[in-house]
């Protein structure tokens, strides 16, 4: 009966089609509603298959949340990789690693809030998650302190903590106002704040 139904709404799609289908219908149900207002019965409403369909993938609204919340605490380290690949030069490098998060507040998808904003974050495995993201970009970026400063890794580290958090913080705050100044304002102005304070670390290699 489910499969039946299940033909009728969508038709059948491969297993990594209809997953990802139902993900898709999911964030946006929690992005709406958050974890806790989130329905089964909405998120299958949604993405136009029977309840029984949804279980099949997901065997509850957990499993669910935790699957998107894992592509996407994966892939925020990727794209301050990405930025910080983009260039050789490092104040442009820690430019475009801030940037990566404006890119990402400002996503259609809205993924962030389920990132930066879950209500679910007191469920340890959510902060786990969440934790090793933040941990991954900070390590990132301070890499690029380092480089640039030499200082000791704890400290670097400390200041890729810094950075990272005003990043995300400000980029939230942005895409929240209205009207907003244009992103690539607001990029350069946590850029020029951020980079200024690096450069009050001696250059690596700087013996005076």
């Amino acid at each position: 009966m489910a499969d039946s139904l299940d033909t009728a709404r969508g038709g059948r799609l491969p297993r990594s089609a209809r997953r990802a289908q139902l993900m898709e219908a999911a964030q946006s149900v929690f992005v709406e509603a958050g974890y806790h207002g989130a329905a089964m019965d909405e998120i299958a409403e949604r993405a136009h298959v029977s309840k029984p369909v949804l279980y099949q993938h997901f065997p509850g609204k957990l499993d669910l949340y935790l699957a998107l919340l894992e592509h996407h605490t994966r892939e925020v380290p990727e794209l301050v990789n990405e930025a910080l690949t983009s260039t050789e030069e490092n104040s442009d490098r820690v430019a475009a690693a801030m940037s990566a998060f404006f890119k990402f507040v400002e996503r259609k998808d809205a993924a962030f809030r389920m990132v930066f904003e879950s209500d679910l974050i007191n469920e340890p495995v959510v902060a786990a998650r969440v934790e090793r993201m933040s941990t991954a970009c900070a390590t990132a970026v301070a890499e690029v302190i380092s480089e640039d400063t030499g200082l000791p890794d704890d400290q670097a580290l400390m200041l890729g903590v810094a950075l990272v958090g005003m990043a995300q913080v400000v980029a939230r705050f942005w895409i929240s106002q209205e009207p907003r100044m244009p992103r690539h304002e607001a990029e350069r102005l946590v850029t020029v704040l951020g980079w200024r304070g690096i450069a009050g670390f001696p250059k690596s290699g700087d013996q005076s």
